[in-house]
């Protein structure tokens, strides 16, 4: 909060309205010529803030703050501030939203002082509040420096500079309003005084004897008043009770005697309804008789049946595993044929390739031998013929002469070839002609012939690709069989089984379209599983769970019902809705105690049984609140211990509960109904597996049926159609115009004959000359080279006999491994051959037992349809004497309660009958007794319509009327005691003394209440000042020390409490001097004292900045440097707070960002406000140009701007 504007109008030498705006936020300097009115400015403001102390604003009185004390006209000084109060965190309590708070005080010549705050009055005490919330109390102001300030602080004592710190600490106001409430607490102590004797001596026995009085007055009042009341409702009472006796006796009296007749005659249909049921009962023990014979003679016959049932199905069950095992041995005999022929393929297939092999090799050998008996041949024939020349001639020749030779046959067989070429192609252009009008002729027949032989590929081609065996068929066809028969023996076992179980069927038909019948989970006892190690539990639980057995369990309430009302429910049946249902649950420390009483005994019911986890909930309610024991003295044990407390099942059955109540000794008739619903699920599991199992079988079975049915179809037609083509050859043989289309094409056939043949010869003609060649040219080189060709070929020669060597062992082992794959193949048929034949026998067999099983599951069939009847029969009869027994329980509990009904007559009869006798004499007594009530006691006919009324003084069923009627005698005796001292005027004398008594002790109270607040406040403040204080003080004394540092560089200053002293007491000024602290503040030149003063004063305003600090020429005592060095620390160091300054000195409002100058004239003082600084925070900125500045002049009681070059 900041000054924004100050208007000033008739204060001191401000004899117009003078306005002063364009204040800035920071630092502000007022200057001018002595007399001209600067420090009025800073009077104005004091006066705004409250100050009392004239004094300080150089004032004797009021009238001296008034343009010329009034007497040139102007008798009324106004002054008013208009505050920036953007800054909501450091505005005054209750002007949050105000962003302008305008502060107003005016004073009239002998009239009144007044203020006035955002245009409403306010009086002096708020607007000293509202400015000591923000730290501007100008009445000890801190922030209000005037001029001698600096020599009062100079010559101050210890307490003094200890009460600035407490000022700046803000715990100077706390000790002034102490002081004052010290005093005024001593002023009320002797008030007290004077109260306390005043009760102690003259009102309170006073008081105390008319209280005694008034209590006896009072009493004597509320006895009357209650004696009263008690008489008149005993009055109503009496006469109520005689009259509703009168109003009500004729019509009671009808009443019981029409009841007393209709009682007679209804003892008479009692008598004779019991006799009814006496006969019916007899009759129905009768036929009950009867019956159970019948029932002995059906349980000797399902008994008989049950025997040969078992015992067909142990000869039923032997026939299927031993066709079982003459199966695998089937099977293993299948698999070692087919091992065995692959063996077979697989040694032909090494055989052919082996001999292949062998034929090859055996030719090339053949050939390499002829090779060397020629080569042989030639060198004998050279050898011999070394001494006769014409030896080696004669060799040579006749290898050239074979050449030639061969050269002549080839030539001789093309020329024959090419002869014949000639003639067939000069008969084949003569029989063209003819044949393509013979195909023309027959054209349609060739198409038939090719289209038939294409055909038959395609059918040949389809029957090669399709895989079918015929044994594998079988083996399926019998697979599907025995599955067949199993499934059907299952589903009868299942069906048995179902009939047994039928009370838990639950069928319904769906509620509305659509419904998703998974949201019904089914009975309770369909849902639960016992596993094999918890069998002997099963009759526990079904005890444990009892009739919740066949409650069905849904998803929700809405499921449930839906099912009940359009389910078409065949019977009554109780639906468990998990979402709603609330099941209790052992806790587990009383499960934990009743495990350690009997350790491996017991067990929680729902732990023994198995279910899904979505279904946990209606598990918890049916097995969740017993236990399973497995003997008696173990239930015992648990249920009785009292950590423990629940009801206990054991294994036969037999049932504990806390309550003391046991049942049991014997088993129920539902009993091993889990284990059978246990053994049903197993089998509709197996039949379920068995049924895939045989799809898979008929899948399969079906496929090679398909593909037997395919194959012999296209047999078939493969057949059909070389039948066809057959035909058609014999229809082209017989044609004539067929015989030479097939002449012509027979020519064809042997005109390329012959062209390959002559081929054939022209190429061996080739390679005859070929070989002519070379042997011209080998007897060239042994005319020439006769020793080294001859060396050449005796080498040759070795070397081909040397391979022949080397190649003759493979030859033999080649063969003896051909002979070896022969043996083996030979071997291989034998035993497949013996495989077919076992494999014959083991069909025939399992044929016959096949047969046999059939004829068994016939029999069993028959036995099974004997049995069910039994069984059926069996539980029909017993379910009929259940009846009977149902029955004769029912009529007897009739007639039991007919029984009583009779004696209940009897006995009302009796009581009707004393109760007339009584009514005729207590009638006449009520007719006297009203007479007598109304004559005695006038106010009945008026309270009459009350008696009886609830909430009404003659409420008779709220009153105990003997206890009203004691009442009445012992307040008539107290009564007449108190009437004879009684002081009718007590009750004003009382009211009188005890308002005044209660006045004075509230008095009392309040003083003494708010002695002991302040005592409190002022002990905890204590505390919080003591604290407060020192913080202030270390941090002014750091401050202090630092400002001193900053104005005389080099030095320092510090604040301590004097010698032998606390903080509390007092604070002294030490000062370092170049390093040395000196002893007294005398050894300081005046402008050091004065630094020294200035410095504590900045650092006491810096510790807690107020909003507005005022500083009325404090640079007067320091030269140049030392006001410029001012200037510049308030410029730099206090940026948060405004700062008001008048200075006559340039190096201090130099530094200033506004300076005000103030001027007289013509008696008035004017102001002229320069912008030195611009700045965009300042609340009245004006931009000055390049050349001059911008002034404000306060014209006609209004500042106007002008530019000064």
């Amino acid at each position: 909060m900041y000054i924004e504007e100050l208007i000033i109008e008739g204060f001191k030498s401000y004899a117009t309205r003078t306005i002063i705006s364009g204040w800035d936020r920071e630092f502000n300097a007022i200057t001018g010529l002595n007399g001209s009115g600067k420090s009025n400015i800073l009077d104005s403001i004091c006066f705004v803030l409250g100050i009392s102390t004239l004094s300080h604003v150089r004032a004797n009185n009021l009238q001296d703050l008034v343009y010329k004390r009034g007497q040139a006209g102007i008798t009324k000084a106004s002054v008013t501030i208009v505050f920036n109060n953007e800054d909501r965190e450091r505005s005054p309590p209750g002007y949050e939203n105000h962003k302008q708070i305008s502060v107003t005080r005016q004073i009239v010549v002998n009239g009144r002082n007044k203020y006035i705050v955002n245009g409403h009055n306010k009086n002096q005490q708020d607007v000293a509040n509202l400015f000591q919330s923000v730290q501007l109390n100008v009445n000890n102001p801190h922030f209000l420096i005037m001029q001698g300030r600096i020599t009062k602080v100079l010559n101050m004592k210890p307490p003094e500079i200890l009460a600035m710190i407490e000022e700046a600490a803000g715990t100077r106001m706390f000790e002034d309003r102490k002081e004052k409430a010290f005093k005024t607490m001593s002023k009320k102590d002797a008030k007290l005084e004077e109260i306390n004797t005043l009760l102690e001596t003259e009102i309170g026995p006073k008081l105390e004897k008319l209280r005694e009085s008034k209590r006896t007055f009072l009493e004597y009042q509320k006895m009357a008043a209650d004696l009263d009341q008690l008489r008149r409702l005993l009055i109503a009472h009496d006469y109520v009770k005689c009259e509703t006796k009168l109003q009500t006796s004729g019509q009671d009296l009808e009443e019981k005697k029409d009841r007393i007749v209709t009682l007679e005659q209804m003892q008479g249909v009692l008598a004779q309804d019991m006799e009814d049921i006496d006969d019916k009962i007899a009759e129905i023990v009768a036929e009950r008789e009867k019956d159970s014979a019948q029932l002995t003679k059906l349980e000797s016959t399902f008994k008989e049946y049950a025997k040969e049932l078992v015992k067909v199905q142990t000869q039923c069950k032997l026939k299927e595993d031993t066709i079982a095992d003459e199966q695998k041995n089937k099977n293993s005999l299948l698999k070692e044929k087919n091992e065995t022929e692959q063996s077979l393929l697989d040694g032909k297939a090494k055989y052919e390739k082996l001999t292949a092999d062998y034929e090859s090799t055996m030719k090339e050998h053949e050939e390499k031998a002829d090779s060397i008996r020629k080569l042989e041949d030639l060198i004998q024939t050279l050898s011999t013929g070394l001494a006769a020349k014409e030896g080696q001639e004669n060799g040579y020749q006749t290898q050239l002469q074979d050449a030639n030779k061969a050269v002549s046959t080839a030539a001789s067989e093309a020329e024959q070839a090419k002869l014949k070429i000639t003639h067939l192609k000069k008969e084949l252009q003569e029989k063209l002609p003819k044949a393509k009008a013979a195909e023309k002729q027959n054209s349609s027949l060739l198409a038939e012939v090719k289209a038939n032989k294409n055909v038959t590929e395609m059918l040949q081609s389809q029957l090669n690709d399709i895989s079918w065996n015929p044994d594998r068929e079988m083996e399926l066809l019998r697979q599907k069989q025995v599955g067949q028969s199993a499934v059907n023996d299952l589903r009868e076992r299942i069906e048995g089984l179902e009939r047994e179980l039928s009370a838990f069927q639950f069928d319904y038909t769906d509620p509305v379209p659509n419904f998703d019948r998974r949201k019904v989970k089914g009975l309770v006892a369909e849902l639960v599983s016992i596993s094999k190690e918890n069998f002997d539990s099963a009759t526990a639980l079904e005890i444990c769970a009892g009739g919740k057995l066949y409650n069905v369990v849904v998803e929700s309430e809405l499921v449930g019902t839906q099912l009940l009302q359009k389910g078409r429910l065949k019977r009554r049946v109780t639906i468990i809705p998990l979402n709603k249902i609330s099941a209790f649950k052992i806790q587990a420390e009383r499960l934990a105690t009743a495990k350690r009483l009997a350790p491996g005994k017991v067990d929680l019911a729902l732990n023994l049984v198995g279910y899904d986890d979505e279904i946990e909930a209606a598990m918890n309610y049916v097995f969740g609140s017993a236990l399973v024991c497995k003997d008696a003295e173990t239930a015992k044990r648990v249920t009785f211990d009292k950590g423990v407390r629940m009801r206990s099942i054991t294994l036969e059955g037999d049932t504990y509960d806390p309550s003391g109540q046991l049942s049991g000794g014997s088993k129920p008739n539902s009993a091993g109904v889990l284990l059978k619903l246990g053994t049903l699920k197993d089998l509709r599991k197996k039949l379920a597996d068995l049924e895939n199992g045989l799809k898979e079988v008929a899948r399969e079975y079906d496929g090679y049926q398909r593909t037997a049915s395919h194959y012999q179809g296209l047999k078939q037609k493969l057949d059909l159609k070389l039948h066809e083509g057959r035909l058609l050859e014999e229809r082209l043989n017989t044609n004539a115009s067929a015989q030479i289309i097939q002449h012509v094409e027979s020519l064809r056939k042997q005109l390329q004959e012959q062209e390959t043949l002559r081929q054939e010869c022209l190429e061996k003609k080739a390679a005859a000359q070929e070989r002519r060649t070379h042997v011209e040219k080998e007897m060239k080189e042994f005319s020439a080279h006769r020793e080294d060709k001859l060396k050449s070929l005796q080498k040759e020669l070795a070397t081909g006999k040397a391979q022949l060597a080397k190649a003759a062992p493979e030859i033999r082992k080649v063969q003896q491994q051909i002979d070896l794959t022969k043996e083996e193949a030979a071997q291989l048929e034998k035993e497949i051959v013996q495989l077919e034949h076992q494999i014959c026998q083991v069909e025939k067999v399992i044929d016959d037992y096949v047969n046999e099983e059939r004829v068994l599951k016939d029999q069993l069939a028959e036995i099974k349809r004997s049995y069910d009847k039994a069984e059926y029969a069996l539980e029909h009869e017993r379910q009929a004497l259940s009846a009977f027994d149902v029955e004769t329980k029912e009529l007897e509990t009739q007639k039991k309660e007919k029984k009583q009904l009779l004696e209940d007559c009897k006995l009302e009869v009796q009581k009707l009958k004393h109760e007339l006798e009584k009514f005729h004499s207590e009638r006449e007594q009520a007719t006297r007794r009203v007479k007598e009530l109304v004559q005695n006691h006038p106010w009945i006919p008026d309270q009459r319509q009350l008696f009886g009324k609830p909430g009404t003084g003659y409420d008779f069923a709220k009153q105990d009327l003997g206890e009203v009627r004691k009442r009445v005698s012992q307040l008539e005796e107290r009564h007449k005691i108190l009437e004879r001292k009684l002081d009718q005027h007590v009750m004003d004398k009382f009211d009188r003394v005890e308002k005044k008594e209660t006045q004075l002790k509230q008095m009392l109270a309040t003083v003494k209440r708010d002695k002991r607040k302040i005592q409190e406040t002022i002990g905890e403040l204590d505390k919080y000042k003591r604290e407060a204080l020192r913080k202030t003080w270390e941090k002014v004394n750091v401050d202090f020390g630092a400002i001193f540092g900053d104005l005389l560089p080099g030095n320092s200053s510090k604040l301590e409490p004097p010698e032998g002293q606390d903080i509390t007491e007092g604070l002294e000024v030490k000062v370092a001097l170049g390093g040395v602290w000196k002893q007294s503040l005398t050894e300081l030149s005046g402008g050091q004292r004065s630094l020294i003063a200035l410095s504590l004063i900045l650092s006491l305003l810096q510790y807690k900045p107020a909003p507005m600090y005022i500083l009325d020429e404090v640079d007067s005592a320091l030269d140049l440097s030392h006001t410029q060095n001012i200037g510049q620390l308030i410029r730099t160091r206090f940026k948060g707070s405004q700062f008001i300054i008048v200075s006559l000195k340039d190096g201090m409002f130099n530094n200033a960002n506004v300076l005000f100058k103030t001027k007289f004239r013509d008696g008035v003082s004017t102001v002229e406000r320069i912008a030195q600084r611009d700045k965009e925070r300042s609340a009245a900125t004006s931009t000055a140009g390049k050349k001059g500045r911008v002034v404000g002049v306060v014209r006609g009681g209004v500042m106007t701007p002008r530019r000064m070059n």
